[in-house]
């Protein structure tokens, strides 16, 4: 069966696919079903898996270990790609907990490295890491032959198996890393969830151990860092398989004589397990990489991804028995042991408040990671000469004059086609709008004019181009959109404002609804069905209309903040001539959905005109914080981190000619979604101050915030729309029985 483009989706470049597909092909021929079942069956966490020898043999051992020490030397974010594709075979044995053994090692500057990473890379040795918590304390005493080593550990993972166990101790005042020897320690089995890859307490006894065993240069927070991430790797292999064969199920099984993907609840979860997914993508890449680079925020990434995927991977499983129902309950069925798998790596990385706080400390004390995208060696090329045409805009002092230089010379929608745009690829979309940024060119705030434009230049006249087009991109025209009507909000399809065809062009009839601006609007785009007797999504027509036509009535509808940016418009016999066509007669369908092959780069999924981390964060430092609000934050930022990091993979997929429809979707499902979330933590931590202006607190404006918000998970498809088109064209669940 052919792997679904969303299976292995954490790599972005060609090498990293590649590697993740050769890893897939590598795990379905070592780790069968029979050898998983015979494993659950009869455990032995003690010794090694069969496919051990394999595993060194394809050097997945040591994808991120230095080549000078026995690895390939292609660091974390590449073995994270591996992990990703290897976690979707519910593994037995301790491959996880060896990579993170020597990822540990290999970031210190100790003897250790050239002693003991050959071993782990080649699979002569397995690998332990006991994480730092409650549940582990260890002491040590330095003497004349290097240290006396006492305590205990409980729940190490595959610590039975390990040959090297690296161990966090205290000397002294400092807290550092100590890669053990194992035979020196005593080792007890302890019964683990995961029936896979069983778990062990260590305790220690006046054991000397030398002190090149020392892991210098490793810090206890850097130790965590790589442990959140390679753990959180292997659950994205664990989520990645749920939401697979939880689709699958719903596109195959029957019930009420439909298949079950095509009830909303069904959709809607497995969409939401979809959209977990991406987003955990996003934070453990982003991680990843920043682990790589040695980035000053490599440590605030890590928790991020660590407080995000955990959790994430404990709901995905949990909704992919749900979807199954009782044969998801089985003991037949592997989910459950998916479920065992994301419950046993979320222990392991400690509470969701202690995760959360680690975040929110961090960011209340100013700590931020910026989404920047790395170009390619070309843009700079591309940015000189940028550069240097802008630098002439720049100069004009007159506002109106530099508006029209910048729609004259393409730059304000510059993915369009010449002469409109400036045919940009996404690569050179990416420059102009950061040169534009830098130069603080004042830019034409097109709205809805940014629609009717790319549909204008892909099916309009040159007349319609000439006159509607030009001055748009001048900032001269305001436009608004007359699609939904009360009949027809997100089904747009079932529209009934008609058409009928008289001598010069038509006559429309209908209503609209929810149209923003209208009252200022000098132009509209209007779809209406020209032909009833067509299926309804054909016999729509698409037109421009000049909203000073006689007939056309504008009522503002007031809407919960008080204000009325919303309008209701009637259309009483609405002459409009042949010309303010768009495109052909009953194909306004195509028209509406168009989107041009030069696609525009969004550089962000957040809508900034409601509630930001940056209010978030303006409220809350400073402000005395209970524990409930502090991990609140954390949460939060950790959101807002996600969105971003969602909108940066579009962009870089974008560069790289992938598809990038469904991320996109899920990025902007997200950020729909988080200003509500922020602005009714804000209103929930004030109090009475959030309820009714107070002086000295932020009570206006975060009512204000949060009475708009509601809007934002309603317009431009509803929430639940977002879902059904994530369920369907991502997961290729089936559509409505009357779609």
């Amino acid at each position: 069966m052919a792997r679904k483009s969303y299976e292995l989706g954490l790599g972005l470049t060609d090498e990293h696919r590649a590697l993740a597909e050769s890893v897939a092909s590598f795990a379905e021929r070592h780790i069968t079903a029979d050898d998983v079942r015979a494993a659950v069956e009869a455990p032995q966490h003690d010794s090694l898996p069969p496919f051990w020898d394999a595993l060194g043999n394809q050097d997945l051992l040591g994808l991120h270990i230095p080549e000078e020490h026995g690895g390939s030397g292609d660091g974390i974010l590449t073995l994270a790609v591996a992990l990703e594709a290897f976690a979707r075979h519910i593994a037995p044995g301790v491959f996880v907990p060896t990579v993170l053994a020597s990822a540990l090692i290999a970031a210190a500057d100790s003897k250790a490295r050239i002693e003991l990473l050959p071993g782990l890379a080649e699979g002569t040795q397995a690998g332990a890491v006991v994480l730092p918590g409650a549940r582990a304390a260890f002491t040590a005493q330095r003497t004349d032959d290097g240290y006396v080593l006492n305590g205990q550990a409980d729940a190490v993972l595959g610590g039975e198996a390990a040959a090297v166990a690296v161990l966090p101790v205290t000397v002294g005042p400092d807290e550092r890393w100590m890669a053990v020897d194992t035979a020196g320690l005593t080792v007890t089995e302890q019964d683990s969830i995961d029936l896979l890859r069983g778990s062990a307490r260590i305790e220690a006894r006046d054991l000397i151990v030398s002190a090149d065993r020392v892991l210098h240069g490793l810090s206890i927070e850097r130790g965590r860092s790589l442990t959140s991430v390679i753990l959180a790797a292997e659950a994205l292999g664990i989520m990645s398989w749920c939401v697979t064969t939880a689709a699958e199920y719903a596109k195959t099984r029957v019930q009420f004589g439909r298949p079950i993907g095509q009830f909303q609840g069904v959709k809607h979860k497995c969409a939401l397990m979809g959209v977990e997914l991406e987003k955990a993508r996003a934070v453990v890449w982003d991680a990843a990489s920043a682990l790589d680079k040695g980035d000053s925020t490599a440590g605030f990434a890590a928790d991020i991804a660590g407080l995000v995927v955990p959790d994430a991977a404990v709901r995905v499983t949990q909704d992919c028995i749900q979807v199954h129902g009782g044969i998801g309950f089985t003991w037949e069925h592997d989910a459950h042991l998916y479920y065992r798998r994301a419950l046993a790596i979320r222990g392991a990385l400690g509470t969701r408040e202690e995760r959360a706080d680690r975040v929110a400390v961090q960011a209340l004390a100013g700590v931020t990671r910026g989404t920047g995208i790395e170009l390619p060696e070309e843009a700079e090329t591309i940015r000189r000469a940028v550069r240097e045409e802008l630098r002439t805009i720049a100069a004009i002092s007159d506002e109106d004059e530099q508006l029209i230089a910048l729609g004259d010379g393409g730059w304000v929608q510059p993915h369009l086609p010449k002469p409109y745009g400036r045919a940009a690829t996404p690569l050179e979309q990416i420059v102009i709008a950061q040169e534009i940024h830098a130069a603080d060119i004042a830019f034409p705030q097109l709205l809805m004019g940014g629609w009717a434009v790319q549909a204008i230049v892909a099916h309009g006249t040159e007349q319609q181009k000439r006159d509607l087009v030009v001055p748009t991109l001048r900032g001269d025209v305001v436009w608004c959109q007359l699609f939904s009507e009360p009949g027809a909000g997100s089904d747009l399809a079932s529209l009934s404002t008609k058409a009928v065809k008289v001598d010069g062009g038509w006559k429309v009839t209908g209503q609209k609804i929810w149209t923003t601006v209208a009252q200022f609007a000098e132009w509209a785009m209007l779809i209406a069905r020209t032909d009833p007797a067509k299926p309804k999504h054909e016999g729509i027509t698409y037109f421009v209309l000049d909203m000073s036509t006689p007939g056309v009535t504008v009522r503002p509808l007031r809407e919960m903040t008080g204000s009325a940016l919303f309008n209701e418009v009637f259309l009483d016999d609405v002459f409009i001539p042949d010309e303010h066509v768009v495109g052909e007669v009953n194909d306004g369908w195509r028209v509406a959905r168009t989107t041009l092959a030069g696609e525009r780069v969004a550089l962000s999924q957040k809508m900034e005109a409601y509630a930001t981390d940056k209010d978030l964060l303006e409220f809350a430092k400073g402000r005395a914080l209970g524990p409930h609000a502090r991990f609140r934050v954390g949460e939060l930022v950790a959101e807002s981190q996600a969105v971003d990091l969602i909108g940066a993979r579009v962009v870089l997929k974008q560069l790289a000619g992938a598809d990038i429809g469904t991320t996109s979707s899920v990025g902007k499902l997200l950020g729909m979604a988080l200003g509500q979330a922020i602005s009714e933590f804000v209103v929930e931590e004030l109090g009475p101050a959030g309820v009714v202006t107070i002086p000295g607190e932020p009570s206006d404006k975060a009512m204000e915030q949060l009475i708009a918000g509601r809007a934002t998970t309603i317009y431009g498809g509803t929430t639940e729309v977002q879902l059904n088109v994530i369920g369907e064209r991502m997961l290729g669940l089936p559509r409505d029985a009357d779609s």
